[in-house]
């Protein structure tokens, strides 16, 4: 198959996952769905990352968020609700991120 054939049906495939995710209600792959410090004074940022297949992954991170940073801890969520949740408990202080992202 000629390289133009390969990426006509690359971007046929894009476009149907895309169809696919948006009717299932599910974010696109690296999609950013939440970003906020983990405190008014410090470094840490909680951020929440989509994988593309309904789950997402809920870091806490140190440094320039998402060139150059350090990963402190991380878990990944069964579905975007779960780690968005997760994160809103961390930020808001209701539970450590020790113990949220236990077991990752």
């Amino acid at each position: 198959m000629p390289t133009t054939d390969k990426l006509a049906l690359l971007e046929r495939l894009h476009r149907q996952a895309e169809a696919i995710r948006a009717e299932l209600g599910i974010s696109s792959p690296g999609a950013i769905l939440f970003s906020a410090e983990l405190l008014a004074v410090g470094d840490d940022l909680v951020v929440v990352e989509a994988d593309g297949l309904g789950r997402a992954t809920t870091r806490v991170v140190v440094g320039n968020y998402p060139i150059d940073y350090f990963t402190k801890s991380e878990k990944v969520f069964g579905s975007e609700g779960e780690a968005l949740a997760a994160a809103e408990e961390i930020v808001e202080g209701r539970r450590s991120p020790a113990l949220v992202l236990a077991g990752a």
